[in-house]
């Protein structure tokens, strides 16, 4: 007895979702607000750009708090506050040099994180995300929500987050310790000065470790993303049937759409001048209408059975047949239905329908 080998594909039975996301399911994705970002990436650059905007516009921050340090100082000692000028107006200067103060930073900050948004997201608008989901409010689903895999990772995230900032802070706080101490002796201006100085360092530091983080976790949600949309086998066939069609559907409709076409071409075949045939294989029906067309033209044509069904047609409705193969065969392959005859066959095809009108004309 002879051994047969079956080669089973366990995916087809469970389903397993191990090909990569079709460009239709990415795209699908996308329109539901499904898409690749780490928004660590985006804060983690808001945070870079605006310490860096900090450090380079230190001078004009500085330049402006002393500003308005020495403004109100002359206010409180003239007494203007109280009669000429107010308390709203005081509030407006306060917010006037508090916004000229933090505005480049804020600025620079929010330019950055549009920036890296949109080279991760693109351009996108939808209000799927706003729509309010059922299983948002299922008890259930929310306590599976609370201790999925990407909770975890979260989880993880914010300790390595406090984690690695704690020790680079502590690390930098600890080496700079003594100069701080000895800066005491400074006047106070340069002594502000200084400790702004330390604060940037450490800043820049604290954000440059924030950013590693946000390197790994960009790798990580697009790891993530691509996992959450894998498809299985199945999937797959049904979105090509979906987007090509069932080859069984499509095969039906080729077919109707053929017995259609084979329908209005029999209807045609009473209107024919000629059936000129080879005379088993070929058939094709000829007509000359001076109101319609400059020549002959073609109004039915048939190979086979086709052929037979036409010279049957032809003489149910007592139109003549001319046996004529070399002919037959150049107007069944040159010319298609609804055509004109080539230039070529005129002369034949007008001898022929010379003939068949002096057989009317006897009749």
């Amino acid at each position: 007895m002879t051994d047969i080998k079956l080669r089973i594909d366990l995916q087809l039975f469970t389903e397993e979702k191990t090909e990569k996301a079709s460009p239709k399911k990415k795209q699908d994705s996308r329109k539901k607000g499904q898409v690749m970002q780490s928004r660590e990436i985006n804060t983690a650059a808001a945070l870079m750009a605006s310490v860096l905007a900090l450090k380079y516009s230190g001078g004009f921050m500085f330049r402006t708090i002393t500003e308005a340090t020495y403004f109100f100082r002359d206010l409180f000692y003239t007494d203007i506050l109280n009669e000429s000028i107010g308390g709203y107006k005081v509030l407006l200067y306060m917010i006037m040099y508090v916004t000229k103060a933090v505005v480049i930073v804020i600025g620079v900050g929010f330019v950055a994180a549009f920036i890296t948004n949109k080279l991760q997201v693109g351009n996108l608008f939808t209000t799927e995300t706003l729509k309010i989901k059922p299983e948002r409010l299922n008890p259930i689903e929310g306590f599976k929500r609370m201790f999925s895999m990407r909770t975890f990772v979260e989880l993880v995230k914010s300790l390595l987050k406090i984690g690695i900032v704690g020790f680079v802070g502590y690390s930098y706080l600890a080496k700079n310790i003594g100069l701080v101490l000895k800066s005491q002796q400074l006047v106070p201006i340069q002594f502000s000065y200084m400790i702004f100085e330390l604060s940037i360092n450490l800043a820049i530091r604290m954000t440059f470790a924030i950013t590693v983080i946000a390197i790994l976790d960009f790798f990580y949600q697009r790891y993530d993303y691509e996992k959450n949309l894998k498809m299985s086998k199945q999937e797959i066939k049904e979105e090509y049937k979906q987007s090509e069609g069932d080859p069984q559907i499509k095969s039906k409709i080729k077919e109707k759409q053929r017995q259609a076409a084979m329908r209005r071409m029999m209807q045609e075949i009473p209107k024919a001048d000629v059936i000129i045939t080879n005379p088993t294989h070929f058939a094709v029906a000829v007509k000359y209408d001076e109101d319609k067309f400059e020549a002959p033209y073609v109004v039915a044509k048939g190979k086979n059975l086709i052929a037979q069904n036409i010279k049957q047609k032809a003489r149910e409705t007592s139109i003549p047949i001319v046996e004529n193969k070399p002919l037959a065969q150049a107007l069944y392959k040159e010319v298609e239905i609804g055509q004109m005859i080539s230039p070529q066959l005129y002369e034949a095809v007008a001898e022929i329908l010379a003939y068949v009108y002096s057989l009317k004309e006897k009749i």
